[in-house]
């Protein structure tokens, strides 16, 4: 890591910790309940008890309300617990001290299919504290953004990858003198700080306040746009896409083709071909312009084929939207290997019947 690239980030997170004191931010709401969630959820998955673990108890630790510090989580509960022999054998193995950290991280999540390192790591966090920080989406960005992200060589594993994380993230909450969810909290904040023209967000939902019908009808399209993003992530299988494509991932990290991050931004969804050596950067087409949203694709399948892909492998484009744009189909025509779908939301209403003798 860079000394001076670290030096700038330590002060970066510094005056994010010190604006979030003084003006009581989100960041003191989540660093409160830490003790409370240890003293619940330690019990719970220490290696003396993880055999004895219910479907109940595991989902209950991924719902934010219980965890109190991480959204989201819950939705892959019910892949996680299909065996639960499985997932007790895995957290068992995922305990075991004895082993080194990289071992057991990668033993635990070939297991268990959904396991990603969202909740891997954050259950090593709630079992030992002073030992493991988590690596999750936010985390990921937030010492990309503060250019303190480590290198991997190809090939790496999720568990090596995670022990070079790890101690970043270790001297991190050394130098700030933070503990490791302290530390998980105001990479948060310094994430959220950093995106100031974001709205404002609750329990990872955005929260409005313009009241306006112009910008009501913006919000109920962001809310559309947003859920579409959601649901092809979530049911992308069941979709015509699915048929011949798959949603990317990678060893500990199910989701890693949704916003998957990337040097120039972040693609909405990567997929690859289930068959062939071919990659689909899918865009959703916002509230933006034609010439935003075209030049955006092409730049993300221009770093694809240049920086990620290997030889001999095909980048094409998906373009999703909401509305016919005459503009964008006559650009296409000038673009190869990227096309555009029309998504629509229909509302049913039923008259429900009475059946009473």
């Amino acid at each position: 890591m860079d000394d001076e690239a670290y030096k700038t980030a330590l002060e970066q997170l510094k005056s994010t910790l010190k604006k979030a004191k003084i003006y009581d931010s989100e960041y003191s709401k989540i660093v409160k309940p830490r003790e409370e969630v240890l003293s619940r959820y330690q019990p719970v998955f220490a290696s003396e008890n993880v055999y004895n673990l219910s479907e109940d108890e595991f989902k209950e630790f991924l719902i934010f309300r219980n965890n109190r510090h991480w959204t989201g989580l819950h939705r892959m509960g019910p892949k996680i617990c299909k065996d639960m022999d499985q997932l007790r054998k895995a957290l068992s193995i995922l305990q075991e001290e004895a082993q080194p950290i990289s071992y057991r991280l990668n033993q635990s999540v070939d297991m268990v299919p959904g396991m990603g390192k969202a909740i891997v790591t954050a259950i090593l966090l709630v079992t030992h504290p002073d030992l493991y920080g988590v690596w999750n989406r936010t985390s990921e960005e937030a010492l990309k953004k503060l250019n303190i992200w480590p290198s991997f060589a190809r090939g790496t594993s999720f568990g090596e990858k995670y022990e070079q994380i790890n101690e970043v993230l270790k001297t991190l909450a050394s130098d700030l003198s933070l503990n490791l969810w302290e530390l998980d909290s105001l990479l948060w904040q310094f994430l959220f700080d950093s995106d100031g023209n974001d709205p404002e967000y609750e329990d990872g939902e955005p929260v409005f306040s313009e009241k306006s019908d112009v910008t009501a009808s913006k919000e109920q399209r962001f809310y559309l746009e947003r859920h579409l993003h959601e649901f092809l992530r979530d049911n992308w299988d069941a979709t015509e896409l699915g048929k011949d494509w798959m949603l990317y991932e990678e060893q500990g990290d199910p989701d890693r083709g949704y916003e998957f991050p990337c040097a120039v931004g972040r693609i909405d969804l990567l997929a690859k071909h289930r068959t062939e050596p071919r990659w689909l950067v899918v865009e959703l087409k916002r509230d933006q312009s034609t010439d935003t949203t075209l030049g955006q694709i092409l730049r993300y399948m221009g770093w694809v084929r240049t920086d990620f892909s290997d030889v001999g492998e095909q980048v094409e484009g998906l373009i999703i939207s909401h509305s016919n744009d005459e503009n964008l189909l006559y650009a296409l025509e000038a673009v190869p290997h990227v096309k555009v779908l029309l998504y629509e939301v229909k509302f049913n209403f039923i008259q429900p019947n009475l059946n009473i003798k």
